[in-house]
């Protein structure tokens, strides 16, 4: 069974910056790419990040995400990680990871981001 656990939102000053985690289960972690989404209040939920399987090291942003996010992912762990630096308040949004497994989507529950002072 695939789960998909995000964790490490929080409320967050203009500036600051959070970690997110994303420990999966229930599938080959390895080879699969994984995805961050996010939906704030009101919009449609945005792709923010993704990360290829180990064996093709790509990844990718939203332009407005570059530069300030990073996305990681430890196989031993099964654990994708989205570092989130300069934080901006149009940042505040439910923050999902995602993975297609055999042409299903799986989510996880989601983690709130609050960017306010």
């Amino acid at each position: 069974q695939v789960q998909l656990v995000e964790s490490g939102g929080g409320l967050v000053q203009p500036g600051g910056s959070l970690r997110l985690s994303c420990a999966a289960s229930g599938f080959t972690f390895n080879i699969y790419t994984i995805n961050w989404y996010r939906q704030a209040p009101g919009k449609q939920r945005e792709l923010v990040a993704f990360i290829g399987s180990s064996i093709y090291t790509i990844r990718d942003y939203a332009d407005s995400v570059k530069g300030r996010f990073t996305i990681s992912r430890d196989n031993a762990k099964n654990t994708v990680y989205l570092q989130m630096n300069s934080l901006k308040p149009e940042d505040t949004a439910v923050y999902f990871c995602n993975v297609y497994v055999q042409g299903r989507a799986y989510w996880g529950q989601g983690t709130q981001v609050t960017v306010s002072s």
